[in-house]
């Protein structure tokens, strides 16, 4: 069986990689990636935090001299710290944690279920430094002007709260391919740390909770100190929409597009399964329900290649037809009467080849034999019924109905005749080819059958066979085979009758036209 093919950008976004690409060049990646996404974090949340200070939330202007110490020195400081601070840790920790995935370890339960939950605990950090910076601003502003301690909290607080949404889902999106590295080790089910619910709500919490909140605080504010001029709050109001129409679309579509992500994965490999590409498969990426999906997707695929090889193995042993009828419906003992055209070919001479060469030898000669036997047949759409030693047994009309059954042998044993001459030159074969009623059907116990054909057809075409290895050319038919036909007629001659053995009535043979 091939190996499972995936898609270009199986990760979901060509910018994470591959699954399969050196250690050295993942890690860098992953490094890359994470700490552009904290830097880009905590840059969104500092922007946001010094507009709403400066224009939006009503209360002190923090931004006067008499704030210098804070704004100056205290506020740089921490902050530059924090930057730093926060992404080295998250990063150092990433990658410290991440060490297996990134040098090609399979991981542990426990390593896996950590990388997992490496967002959550990356998103913990942001929430540890920005809580910090929330009570050392609020207790700085708050000691030079106790009426500034509202304004400062709140604004930080909702801040600190963006940085950690937005450093939740970039995590996310960046530690993929270490997420697809810890999945492989297991069912899915096994190692989810958070849902698609979860998910749903952080994206509804920023893009819906925080500014609603927001606004309810701008409006107790106002009422609470009464000299707040109306075009003050009305700046608050457009500024906090402002924000939460950036925010919230820059959320929702980093939400939706982890969401969609497995979604189009599982989307592109079924079209694939859909074109006959069986080897499609998805990378496991999702540690969500979404990754149950993906993970049964490939099971699914899985089972799809298995019954397509063993209905491949199957269809070698019993013919492609066999095959086909048994895997679409339940077999059952017994058979239906059928028109069909049969012909036998046996090989001359077999008893003295196998005395004279080693078996290797004449196994090899059997393979190139029935190769040009099974190839013919299969191009004249007729069915290897059996293989018997050195001769087989083909049928043509059954199980498979065919317009021109006789014509089908006629061809296909003349074709057979012609290539053996050319290909497998030391050797030489009998065949007889006759058509008639017959019984088709499965034969045997029912633990234990196979599919066969019965009758008097099959009989005559043994027997045609017999005659056939004493006169030239070795190919006969019988004339209602030849009669019956509707192509290749054309190419046959009658001759004699003889009385075949086991039957009363004499039998008229028909030879090809040209005989090599």
């Amino acid at each position: 069986m091939s190996r499972p093919r995936r898609s270009t950008a199986p990760l979901g976004s060509p910018i994470l990689g591959t699954v399969d690409e050196s250690p050295r060049v993942r890690r860098v990646r992953v490094q890359v990636l994470l700490t552009a996404s904290l830097l880009l974090a905590n840059i969104i949340g500092a922007l946001l935090v010094g507009a709403l200070l400066m224009v939006v939330i009503p209360g002190p202007d923090v931004f006067t001299r008499r704030f210098l110490t804070v704004n100056a020195v205290i506020g740089p400081i921490y902050i530059a710290l924090s930057l730093v601070v926060g992404t080295l840790w998250g990063t150092v920790m990433a990658v410290r944690d991440l060490r297996w995935a990134i040098e090609g370890h399979t991981p542990s339960r426990r390593e896996a279920t950590a990388a997992l939950a490496m967002p959550w605990r990356l998103t913990r950090v942001q929430l540890v430094l920005w809580s910090g910076g929330l009570v050392l601003f609020t207790v700085a502003y708050g000691l030079i002007n106790p009426e500034t301690i509202p304004k400062v909290f709140f604004t930080i607080a909702m801040g600190g709260i963006t940085v950690c949404a937005f450093s939740y889902l970039l995590s996310e999106f960046s530690l993929r391919p270490a997420a697809a590295r810890a999945l492989e080790a297991g069912d899915p089910r096994r190692f989810r740390v958070a849902g698609v619910t979860g998910r749903g709500l952080l994206a509804w919490v920023l893009g819906t909770g925080v500014p609603v909140s927001g606004l309810m605080l701008v409006a107790i504010f106002s009422l609470a100190r009464g000299d707040v001029d109306a075009t003050q709050v009305n700046i608050s109001i457009l500024a906090i929409g402002g924000v939460t129409l950036l925010c919230g679309f820059a959320l929702t579509l980093l939400g939706l597009g982890a969401t969609v992500a497995p979604i189009r994965s599982v989307r592109s490999a079924m079209s694939r399964i859909e074109r006959g590409d069986l080897d499609a498969s998805v990378v496991v990426y999702d540690g969500t329900e979404l990754g149950e999906l993906q993970s049964g997707f490939n099971r699914m695929a899985e089972g799809l290649r298995e019954r397509e090889h063993i209905q491949e193995l199957f269809g070698r042993h019993v013919g492609r037809e066999v095959a086909e009828a048994a895997i679409a419906r339940n077999p059952e003992l017994g058979g239906e009467e059928r028109h069909i055209a049969v012909f036998f070919i046996d090989l001359v001479g077999s008893t003295r080849l196998a005395a004279t060469r080693p078996p290797s030898e004449v196994v090899e000669l059997l393979n190139r034999f029935f190769s040009v036997v099974v190839d013919e047949v299969d191009r004249h759409g007729g069915l290897i019924n059996k293989f018997e030693g050195d001769a087989a047994l083909a049928v043509f009309g059954a199980p498979a109905d065919t317009v021109d059954p006789e014509g089908s042998a006629l061809g296909a044993a003349r074709r057979i005749r012609d290539r053996l001459v050319d290909e497998v030159p030391d050797c030489s074969a009998a065949i007889g080819v006759a058509a008639g009623v017959a019984v088709a059907g499965n034969i045997g116990a029912r633990n234990r059958f196979e599919y066969t054909v019965i009758g008097d057809p099959v009989n005559e075409a043994a027997r045609l066979c017999e005659i056939a290895k004493s006169i030239p050319g070795a190919l006969v038919a019988s004339e209602r085979a030849v009669a019956a036909a509707t192509a290749d007629a054309g190419e046959w001659t009658l001759g004699e009758s003889v009385v075949l053995r086991g039957r009363a009535e004499p039998t008229r043979l028909a030879v090809p036209v040209s005989a090599r």
